[in-house]
């Protein structure tokens, strides 16, 4: 099996029949009869799916770490008892405790700010 990763979509050409059965039956990629490929988003699901079932190019491996690390950030932002802004808001009142939460969970999410490194023995 061939893979790419262009334009955030993943492309997969020459899966056997046993891999293209299960990649179809996750519902998350089209083929494409004129150019014989797979494609689907590179999203978080698709790419965990994916390394189950092979393994993945060293890109596009990188890149599904990336995900899980800022979605572990992510779930860890929304426990967090005392959250700070990883960025200072462009607001002149003092946001409430779940907005602060809600604001660095999008600036992760969407790549405006690195995940805090976690802290050993958490």
């Amino acid at each position: 099996m061939k893979m790419a990763m262009k334009d955030g979509q993943i492309l997969i050409r020459e899966a056997d029949n046993v891999q293209f059965t299960i990649i179809k039956s996750w519902g998350k990629m089209k083929w494409n009869r004129a150019s014989q490929t797979l494609s689907g988003p590179a999203d978080i699901e698709l790419l965990n799916k994916l390394a189950g079932l092979v393994n993945l190019p060293p890109r596009i491996e990188a890149e599904r770490k990336k995900l899980n690390e800022v979605m572990e950030a992510v779930d860890r932002e929304r426990m967090n008892p005392t959250p700070v802004p990883l960025i200072p808001p462009p607001i002149k009142v003092s946001p409430f405790t779940h907005q602060v939460r809600g604001y660095n969970m999008a600036l992760m999410t969407f790549g405006l700010a690195e995940p805090p490194k976690q802290e050993v023995g958490h």
